[in-house]
């Protein structure tokens, strides 16, 4: 089996060894960076399978990284490490294309199973046969998953990655319930009541976005999921 290739963007210098010589250890190849505006640069040179990045970091954060990193690249999976824990720090990180965050301090092998998993949901990803729809109509508007673009009356909205995949859900499954704990699973990596939250405030988002034409409704079905109508 391929080594993975990890990027790990850390200005904790001491923290940043252990995890390198630990992953080394497990069959990793790991590259390190000690801030965000070296981790940019090396995140385009070597390409790697993971990026692991700290938040608060000196000369450009981790947020702003994967901001400029996801203009061009919105599959690369990304793990956020940070020490905080606000419902709101959280989902901005989401937002901007993070696909999961482990906060500090952290065990050794919790960082080595989530970045297996993320790299593993990638892998499968590529190697996908079949073509999905990409462009949606919804409504009065028109979504394409690709460029995450919302339009409205000639008038168009960049969608952020995390409002992106969940509304390609609920379109592919339109007047179907989407199970939440799939949702969470798929693109949080587990379904924990903290992540529950954070899925609740991308889906008010996300109503208040697409409230222009009032036939549209997002519902909750308590319980089970969420379910995009069009009356």
């Amino acid at each position: 089996m391929e080594k993975i290739k990890v990027l790990l963007v850390e200005d904790e210098q001491t923290l940043a060894m252990i995890i390198k010589d630990t992953l080394e250890g497990q069959d990793f190849i790991i590259h390190t960076a000690n801030d965000g505006e070296e981790g940019l640069r090396l995140f385009f040179d070597l390409r790697p399978d993971v990026l692991v990045a700290d938040v608060m970091m000196p000369h450009m954060d981790g947020f702003e990284m994967v901001r400029r990193i996801r203009q061009t690249d919105k599959q690369t999976p990304v793990l956020f490490l940070t020490a905080r824990s606000a419902i709101n720090d959280v989902v901005e990180g989401f937002e901007l294309g993070a696909n999961d965050y482990l906060k500090k301090p952290f065990g050794m092998q919790e960082l080595i199973v989530r970045i297996k998993a993320l790299v593993g949901k990638a892998f499968a990803f590529k190697e996908e046969p079949k073509q999905k729809e990409t462009c949606f109509e919804i409504g009065k508007y028109n979504f394409n998953s690709i460029t995450q673009m919302l339009s409205h009356a000639g008038i168009e909205e960049e969608l952020s990655h995390r409002e992106s995949e969940i509304l390609k859900r609920l379109c592919e499954n339109r007047n179907q319930v989407v199970n939440t704990q799939n949702i969470l699973l798929d693109l949080w990596g587990d379904d924990s009541f903290f992540n529950s939250r954070s899925l609740h405030v991308f889906i008010t988002k996300l109503r208040h976005k697409l409230s222009k034409d009032e036939r549209i409704r997002i519902v909750n079905v308590r319980g089970i999921g969420y379910k995009l109508i069009i009356t």
